[in-house]
């Protein structure tokens, strides 16, 4: 006798670093980089010439403040900053699977995804919760700090299923307890949670024929 298998929803999780790729232990970078991606010697001189002596200050107007030593982080802006970060965030791939959970992640933007059964979704919560919170230290362990005013959670389902689903109103992630919104946007996409992109449409189309007046702000820049 065939059966209809469960109706399962997903739950999609953004969550965000704080100051990520300033915080960089250039040791533990060049240390993962020749145990896990084989770089060699001469290779890994090279990219910690690159890494290290580099100096930043504060400029405003004609004033400039004293410059500093870098002792952590990869330079952004620049082609190798989110290779290696992703190099260095690399290990928490393999914490997340081994929580049962579905992931998504490109420099310092990660994504956390689970299925949840329709009338139980109990069990997948709180795979998610012990995830997010495994995560979390993690990175603490490694020097990054998850910033969880920014985290953002979004139920993706059909209309008809997410009425059923009107009682999942917060989600517990990494130790705090957040609002489940209609969206969340990811690496400038906007994910709603029919996944229709409606919404993302119309913010490109606003961003489109949107036309700025020049101000004087941006005549002095």
């Amino acid at each position: 006798m065939w059966t209809r298998p469960p109706t399962r929803r997903r739950l999609l999780v953004g969550l965000d670093l704080s100051a990520a790729f300033d915080t960089i232990n250039h040791d533990v970078l060049i240390s993962r980089l020749e145990s896990q991606f084989g770089t060699d010697s001469g290779a890994s001189s090279w990219l910690r010439s690159y890494l290290t002596d580099r100096q930043q200050f504060v400029k405003l107007g004609d004033h400039s403040s004293t410059a500093t030593q870098c002792a952590s982080g990869v330079p952004q802006g620049s082609v190798l900053g989110p290779l290696l970060f992703t190099a260095y965030v690399s290990p928490v791939r393999e914490l997340i699977e081994s929580h049962g959970v579905s992931y998504h992640y490109y420099a310092d933007d990660t994504q956390l995804l689970v299925a949840m059964n329709v009338t139980d979704a109990g069990p997948a919560l709180e795979r998610l919760a012990n995830c997010s919170t495994a995560v979390r230290l993690w990175f603490l362990r490694n020097d990054l700090q998850l910033n969880a005013d920014k985290y953002e959670v979004v139920i993706l389902d059909t209309a008809p299923q997410l009425q059923s689903a009107a009682n999942i109103r917060e989600v517990e992630v990494a130790g705090s307890r957040l609002q489940v919104a209609p969206k969340l946007k990811s690496l400038g996409v906007t994910i709603d949670s029919h996944l229709r992109f409606d919404c993302h449409a119309k913010e490109v189309a606003k961003r489109a024929t949107t036309i700025h007046a020049p101000c004087v702000t941006c005549v002095l820049c």
